[in-house]
C-alpha cells in the first residue's frame, strides 16, 4: 500500500506520454513526465514521496518536501482563504491547515511551527500548530537535568512552549531565557523539572557544577577586558546580572563564590576584582 506523506521505494511499471506509473505491487501512482529522472526505464526502482495533488488523488515527485507526516517543521503562510491557511512545504500543491488546527487564526507571510499529519477521518494531508495534542503524554523516560533537543515553537504569556526530542511538551519561561531564541530554532537544552501533569519545564543552561564551570571563564573575560574590576556582585540587580553577563542572578552568585574560592577574584563591596 502506498505511504501518503511519506517517501516510497516504487517501480516503474509502465511509461506514458506524460510520465511513468510506479508500482508497490498493489497500487500505483503517477511520477509526472518533470520529475522523472534522465535515463528512467521500466523495471527501474526509485525513491519518491507520494502525497496528494489538488483533486486529492496521489501523485508522486522526487521533490523533497520540507517536512513529511510524523515531522515538526517551521513552514510560511503564503495564502489564508475561507476554509484555512496555506503553507509553502517545498511542493507545488501547498499544504493546508484547517482553521480547527490554528491555535490563533493564521497570517499570511508569517511563519509557524506544525506537524504534518495525514486525517484519516477526511483522508487529507493537512498541518496542525496545536502541537501539544499530537505530543506524548508525560514525559516518559525523561530525567532531571538530562540534556535533550529542543524545538522552539511558539510564545506563551510566561515564555515559549517547546518540543522536547520531538516527542513530549514542554516549557522554557521567559525568566530562565539568557540569550535570544527565535520560534523554530532547534536548540540543546536540560529538563529542569518534571511535572504531575506531565507538562516539563526546560532550561538552557547545564544543571549543577558543570554549568556553572562554564561560566566562570566568560566572567573572567570580561573582568580583563574592563581592566581587573565590574562593579557588580551578590548584591546587583538580576537585571543588571543578565544585561552584562547574560547569567540569571543564581548562577551569577555561584559562579563568583567558586571563582573567590579558587582565589581567581575578590569580592568586595562594590563589585569584583581579579586577584594580583
Amino acid at each position: 500500500m502506498l505511504k501518503i506523506g511519506l517517501y516510497n521505494n516504487l517501480e516503474v511499471y509502465r511509461e506514458v506520454d506524460f510520465g511513468v506509473y510506479l508500482t508497490d505491487d498493489e497500487e500505483e501512482v503517477l511520477l509526472p513526465r518533470k520529475y522523472v529522472p534522465q535515463g528512467t526505464k521500466t523495471g527501474d526502482r526509485l525513491d519518491v514521496f507520494v502525497y496528494l495533488d489538488s483533486e486529492e488523488r496521489p501523485i508522486a515527485t522526487t521533490l523533497k518536501p520540507k517536512a513529511i507526516v510524523g515531522d515538526t517543521a517551521l513552514l510560511k503562510v503564503v495564502d489564508v482563504n475561507r476554509i484555512g491557511a496555506f503553507l509553502d512545504w517545498g511542493l507545488e500543491k501547498d499544504l493546508m491547515v484547517p482553521f480547527k488546527q490554528q491555535r490563533e487564526p493564521m497570517v499570511k507571510g508569517e511563519s509557524y511551527v506544525v506537524r504534518v499529519i495525514f486525517d484519516r477521518v477526511s483522508e487529507r494531508l493537512i498541518a496542525s500548530d496545536r502541537l501539544s495534542a499530537y505530543a506524548k503524554p508525560g514525559h516518559g523516560d525523561l530525567k532531571l537535568g538530562q540534556e535533550v533537543d529542543i524545538l522552539i515553537c511558539y510564545e506563551t504569556e510566561i515564555g515559549y512552549a517547546v518540543l522536547i526530542d520531538d516527542q513530549y511538551h514542554g516549557m522554557l519561561y521567559k525568566n530562565d531565557i539568557f540569550k535570544p531564541v527565535n520560534i523554530g530554532d532547534k536548540v540543546t537544552g536540560y529538563i529542569l523539572k518534571l511535572r504531575p501533569d506531565g507538562k516539563n519545564d526546560i532550561t538552557l543552561r547545564r544543571p549543577g557544577f558543570r554549568g556553572v564551570s562554564v561560566e566562570k571563564p566568560a566572567i573572567l573575560e570580561k573582568l580583563q577586558a574592563a581592566g581587573g574590576f565590574l562593579p557588580f556582585n551578590s548584591q546587583s540587580s538580576p537585571e543588571e546580572i543578565k544585561e552584562h553577563f547574560n547569567l540569571s542572578k543564581k548562577v551569577f552568585k555561584q559562579a563568583i563564590g567558586n571563582l573567590y574560592k579558587e582565589r581567581l577574584i575578590v569580592i568586595t563591596d562594590d563589585g569584583i576584582k581579579l586577584e594580583k
